[in-house]
């Protein structure tokens, strides 16, 4: 089996493909994990990922961030905007099974237009909760992730009620 955050981007790549609104914005194959040099415009490609330790007790569960970036030549950022609506909508609140099971919540979205390139250029930060491996993918489901389940290294968690 493939190390959870490579079965993360495989599921989440997958989603958006079989996706009719994102795949008709972006073109079902114009979803990178680094686009090449000439890659044509609009497209979308999959950022970092960090993995932290989400376990409690005998699981080995984790928590994942990535970021999914879209990158658009238009005149104004509405066709950035539209295509990260779309994306959302194909991967927020949702629960991808493969071989392990994630949950994924949208945790901030932004645009910016990169002088630099004269693109613009959307980010999308999902946070994803991955089951280990005998629970979920296909024998369950991965836990929506909850904001106060687990503390991230600069994170602190409220009191208790």
């Amino acid at each position: 089996m493939a190390p959870p955050a490579a079965e993360l981007q495989r599921a989440v790549f997958q989603a958006l493909r079989q996706d009719a609104r994102f795949a008709a914005l972006i073109g079902e194959a114009h979803v990178y994990e680094r686009a090449p040099a000439n890659a044509p415009l609009p497209h979308a490609t999959f950022g970092r990922t960090g993995v932290y330790d989400y376990g409690t007790g005998g699981e080995s569960d984790t928590e994942q961030l990535f970021t999914l970036h879209v990158w658009s030549k238009a005149r104004d950022d509405a066709e950035t905007r539209e295509i990260m609506d779309a994306a959302r909508a194909a991967l927020d609140g949702r629960s991808l099974d493969g071989d392990v099971a994630f949950g994924l919540r949208l945790e901030f979205d932004q645009i910016r237009y990169d002088e630099n390139l004269a693109v613009y250029h959307g980010m999308l930060r999902f946070r994803a909760v991955v089951a280990a491996p005998g629970q979920g993918g296909r024998r369950g489901r991965a836990r929506s992730p909850s904001p106060r389940k687990a503390a991230r290294p600069g994170r602190t968690l409220g009191p208790r009620r």
